[in-house]
């Protein structure tokens, strides 16, 4: 069972599972902390899990005004200082991994490490184009489940829609009681679109891991690594055949990936 904690101005929804060290997990557009379950369940017998929904998704409310990385950086950091956590690995995905970028560079005490998953230094235009696509789709598609339809489209592969998975995903969040607005995804999506870490990236200590989806058409690789390039001694790694989520579509495979990178860490970075 999860609990509100005050952060700052703001009640924020949060769920810790597990036992070992401490891991803070930071999510998408529009993602609660039960986009973090097979990590919740398949992480929690060798570390102690926190995650948290985002200022204006789930179970926190979004406050009046623009939402900004900086803001949202700060939410999780009060977290953890809520909690009483003086230093986290920290893994986030997709605007996620923004603020977690964010996160690292302005509360560097609280990183122990970082791990980036499908993630980007500066939108290209391909992506930008595509990101105000799902900014405007929101807005105009006929109904909650068409617009998941159509966004879902780019995030999982097609294995996933034809399996089965998509549409389990789909009933999960139409069924979800604390529905986001869309002047709340559109404000998210505003916060993210021209935010540029590119030439702050060497300022991050912490060590990291980037993963990419090597068949995601949003984050490409491309844009991945060239967030490994610019944090010192990153690693980076493609998942092949993978796209947006692949923590989602192949959990037992991501949790190893990110597990060895964390013991890694915990027995004293190279």
């Amino acid at each position: 069972m999860g609990e509100h904690v005050r952060g700052g101005d703001l009640d924020i929804w949060v769920e810790q599972v597990g036992e070992g060290p401490d891991v803070l997990l930071i999510g998408g557009l529009g993602d609660t902390v039960e986009s973090w379950q097979f990590q919740l369940d398949g992480l929690a017998d060798r570390y102690r899990l926190t995650a948290f929904d985002s200022r204006g998704v789930g179970r926190t409310a979004m406050p009046s005004g623009p939402v900004s990385v900086e803001q949202m950086a700060d939410d999780a950091a009060e977290v953890l200082r809520a909690l009483g956590i003086t230093s986290a690995h920290v893994a986030g995905f997709s605007g996620g991994s923004i603020v977690s970028q964010e996160l690292a560079l302005r509360h560097p005490a609280l990183v122990r490490s970082l791990v980036l998953q499908s993630t980007w230094p500066v939108m290209d235009p391909y992506m930008r184009t595509w990101v105000l696509f799902v900014r405007w789709l929101v807005e105009v598609a006929p109904s909650e489940r068409a617009f998941l339809e159509g966004f879902y489209l780019d995030i999982y592969t097609p294995r996933a829609h034809n399996d089965g998975t998509v549409a389990e995903f789909i009933e999960e969040v139409l069924a979800f009681p604390h529905k986001q607005t869309t002047d709340e995804v559109q404000r998210y999506i505003d916060a993210l679109v021209d935010y540029d870490t590119s030439e702050r990236l060497g300022d991050i200590k912490a060590p990291t891991l980037v993963l990419a989806g090597g068949s995601d058409a949003t984050s490409r690789p491309t844009l991945c690594q060239a967030v490994a390039e610019r944090i010192p001694h990153a690693r980076f790694e493609v998942l092949d055949g993978e796209a947006h989520q692949p923590f989602q579509e192949v959990p037992d495979r991501w949790n190893a990936l990110v597990d060895s990178f964390w013991r890694v860490v915990e027995a004293g970075w190279p």
